[in-house]
């Protein structure tokens, strides 16, 4: 009978030690997860990302004289391709040239026909193209 009892404490000294790897696994798992949960959160506060400052593109900024056509609409001073479309814009909003069912297209007026190339609306993605061949 005492080979009985010595190879039941066995089978729950396997058991148990069994318990305890599968417990420790996962609590290994639960570090390495908190671990890596760690390094992502402090690599998004890093403040140096944050001081360093967008820089204008130059192209951007560069004075562009606009076209005879262009000029009744944003004046014909130059000033850069930013300061156009912003203009532009403007003036589409101040006349209401916007579609009333499809705000991305744009109904051309008057001054805006010679600048679309003739057409009597265009949309606002194929305007910034059109309006870039009225640029110098």
């Amino acid at each position: 009978m005492a080979a009985k009892k010595s190879t039941a404490k066995k089978g729950a000294a396997k058991k148990s030690g069994a318990a305890k790897k599968s417990t420790a696994k996962k609590g290994a798992a639960k570090k390495t997860g908190a671990k890596k949960s760690a390094t992502k959160s402090a690599a998004k506060k890093s403040p140096a990302k944050k001081a360093a400052k967008r820089t204008p593109n130059a192209a951007f900024m560069k004075a562009m004289t606009p076209s005879a056509q262009l000029g009744m609409v944003v004046g014909t001073t130059p000033i850069p391709r930013t300061e156009v479309t912003k203009k532009l814009w403007a003036y589409i909003k101040r006349k209401g040239l916007q579609d009333a069912k499809n705000r991305r297209n744009i109904n051309a007026d008057d001054n805006l026909k010679p600048v679309f190339g003739g057409k009597a609306q265009v949309s606002m993605f194929e305007m910034t193209k059109l309006v870039n061949k009225h640029l110098k």
